[in-house]
């Protein structure tokens, strides 16, 4: 997979942190350096000319007030305004980043990360980077979602009557400019459903922007979801129009919303209610267009009776409501959306033609799929990797769907026992025949019979 055309400075004096954070990065984005002092990053600025830098907020042992994390970060900005620096800080250090980001910085990332945060945070910061450059008021943000809308025919895989019965609903209300609430278990595809409502609707041709409430910082919210005027408050060197505004037009699809604090919950009420924002640090209301989809994983109406959600605003959010199917709902459905992600990790990692063995078809079929499509997809894109034939076996799969030898038996079936015994000798030796059978005290002829017995390639 080629590699992203951005660079990526590191600034952080925990040499540790420099070469975890390059380790991961290197493989994603063409340049990355990385640099132990913020006057040192000053000079590669000159040079290297980042994209994106990763900034900590101490440098001096002991120290924790980030005075100078912030004034390098003032510094960087001062060479180039368009720089998108993400703030490092320990999880303590929350007020700092919040400051930061006051500042100017793009966002911050709690250390330790996870890596999947990491790199959301720094593609999100692209994406920013990207809008800004745009005349049209950043809605290049969102280009590559509304383009998107051409190919999400064939992420729309399923023939089960539950999943037949939210497309139907969809294709109904998307010509509508009814705002719609989405909702059911995380991994069941709300984010995708709501790309696809809004590639139906009137307004395909505008943006599709996507607001991940639960990420919101509380001090933060106003500012970054109705904008704020130059001088609003300290370092806020320009205005910036927040995310009512961006969505002008198009689709404002709030995922997570069943997170909101209720003083949050209370801001957007009045604003979709009057159906105008003001931007932090002024009084002139600007009026806001836009289709509202909202989705969450929270039984919100529960959270209504504990006084936990707003009855207005679920009122103001649900005209219609949609709950996506569990895939245990959809059991119809697994090996068709198992096949589709078989064959698109086949094409992204470069492998030939791969096909599911008989009991790797039985053991997703029988699976409970806790975490919905997301797990599945995660399990395929594991199995394809795994894979050394042109069969997916069981032993491919990922580990949470096999029994580890010392656990207790979650069947007597003598059958089903065996079977698992079997794949788990064969993927410790790493499919050595002779190896295995020696570990299960039978010979090598023996153990082939089972495995034919039992479809195993």
């Amino acid at each position: 997979m080629p590699l992203h055309p951005s660079k990526i400075l590191i600034v952080d004096d925990d040499r540790d942190v420099l070469t975890t954070a390059r380790m991961l990065l290197k493989h994603h984005y063409e340049g990355v350096k990385t640099s132990v002092h913020p006057s040192e990053a000053l000079a590669l600025m000159e040079q290297f000319h980042p994209d994106v830098v990763l900034l900590d907020m101490n440098f001096q042992r002991g120290e924790n007030t980030g005075e100078e994390g912030l004034r390098a970060l003032t510094n960087l900005l001062a060479k180039d305004p368009l720089l998108k620096v993400i703030l490092l800080t320990a999880y303590g250090d929350i007020n700092l980043a919040v400051e930061g980001m006051k500042a100017g910085a793009a966002d911050f990332v709690v250390k330790p990360w996870s890596n999947e945060k990491l790199l959301a945070t720094i593609q999100n910061a692209l994406k920013l980077k990207a809008a800004e450059k745009n005349a049209e008021k950043y809605k290049a943000i969102s280009t590559d979602i509304t383009e998107s809308g051409k190919l999400l025919e064939e992420e729309l895989i399923g023939h089960s009557p539950a999943f037949k019965q939210v497309l139907a609903t969809i294709k109904k209300v998307a010509p509508t400019d009814a705002n719609v609430l989405l909702l059911g278990e995380n991994g069941t595809g709300k984010d995708v459903m709501a790309r696809y409502l809004h590639s139906l609707s009137t307004r395909n041709n505008q943006v599709f922007f996507r607001v991940d409430t639960g990420s919101l910082h509380e001090k933060l919210f106003e500012s970054e979801l109705f904008g704020h005027v130059k001088g609003a408050f300290t370092d806020a060197r320009e205005d910036k129009p927040g995310k009512f505004e961006l969505a002008e037009g198009g689709t404002l699809f709030l995922d997570e919303i069943g997170n909101l604090s209720p003083a949050s919950q209370a801001k957007i009420l009045t604003a979709l209610q009057q159906k105008t924002i003001t931007r932090l640090g002024s009084n002139k209301p600007i009026p806001i267009d836009f289709r509202l989809i909202s989705a969450t994983n929270q039984p919100l109406a529960q959270m209504v009776a504990h006084g936990e959600f707003r009855q207005d605003l679920l009122f103001r959010i649900n005209t219609i409501e949609i709950t996506l199917p569990t895939l245990r709902e959809r059991r119809d459905d697994v090996l068709l959306l198992a096949s589709h992600f078989i064959s698109h990790f086949a094409k992204k990692y470069r492998k030939g033609a791969l096909q599911l063995s008989d009991v790797a078809n039985k053991q997703l079929t029988d699976h409970h799929w806790p975490g919905n499509i997301r797990e599945l997809m995660h399990t395929m894109e594991r199995a394809v990797i795994m894979a050394e034939g042109s069969t997916i076996n069981y032993f491919d799969l990922s580990p949470s769907k096999t029994a580890a030898a010392d656990s207790p038996p979650e069947t007597l079936n003598l059958q089903e026992n065996e079977l698992k015994l079997i794949n788990e000798a064969l993927k410790k030796h790493q499919g050595n025949v002779t190896r295995a059978a020696r570990e299960l005290g039978i010979d090598r002829l023996a153990l082939y019979r089972r495995m034919e017995k039992y479809g195993i390639k």
